[in-house]
């Protein structure tokens, strides 16, 4: 059976990675696979750390979207992949790989999943998860901090050059694509339990 691709987009510390879980959670027996967007950003081991601070990760140029499109076919097809795995700390790939095998559900999350055409084409059901900009702030200013080694003023640098000019001009763009748009408030249940309804009649469909 061909898997079941959903393509999850929306802010930086948006909540997609909440949503995530409570689909995955609610599909209960059907087996699902996660893959990051973040882990194919481009392969940066021969360019100097300076230099690798100064790029702009929340622009579609920062990914290697012909590679995940590449192992998004295969594993539609049927095939295992080697997906490339990120080291935030290093800000370039690790010399470690995932192996991936098709299964039944495959949620591919990331800000940038609906700015490409080519992986929307890919997608069943397209998501994206909403949330107010000060919390987005709030939510990454901490996790970068706790979770990605990086500094305070780092993060806030980023955040206001980078982060926000890009989150307006090609994720927020991106939400007219979407076939569901969830308010990250404090509850998901409904926009979820219509989601793996959808999910659950197309594998039935296959």
């Amino acid at each position: 059976m061909k898997p079941v691709l959903i393509a999850i987009a929306g802010g930086s510390a948006s909540g997609k990675t909440t949503v995530v879980d409570k689909i995955q959670k609610s599909l209960n027996s059907i087996d699902v696979t996660i893959i990051r967007h973040d882990d194919y950003y481009k392969d940066q081991r021969y360019v100097e750390m300076l230099d690798r601070q100064k790029v702009n990760y929340d622009h579609p140029d920062a990914l290697d979207n012909n590679l995940l499109i590449e192992q998004l076919e295969k594993l539609l097809d049927g095939q295992t992949i080697e997906a490339p795995l990120y080291d935030f700390k290093l800000h370039t790939r690790s010399d470690k790989v995932r192996q991936i095998s098709p299964t039944k559900v495959i949620i591919l999350e990331g800000i940038l999943v609906l700015e490409d055409k080519r992986i929307r084409d890919l997608a069943d059901i397209k998501i994206f998860v909403e949330s107010d900009d000060d919390i987005r702030f709030i939510r990454r200013l901490v996790r970068d901090i706790n979770e990605r080694g990086r500094s305070m003023d780092s993060v806030i640098n980023q955040y206001l050059t980078t982060v926000k000019p890009m989150y307006y001009a090609f994720v927020k763009p991106s939400k007219r694509y979407a076939d569901i748009i969830i308010p990250n408030d404090n509850t998901h249940d409904v926009a979820v339990g219509v989601i793996v309804s959808k999910i659950k009649e197309i594998i039935n469909e296959r």
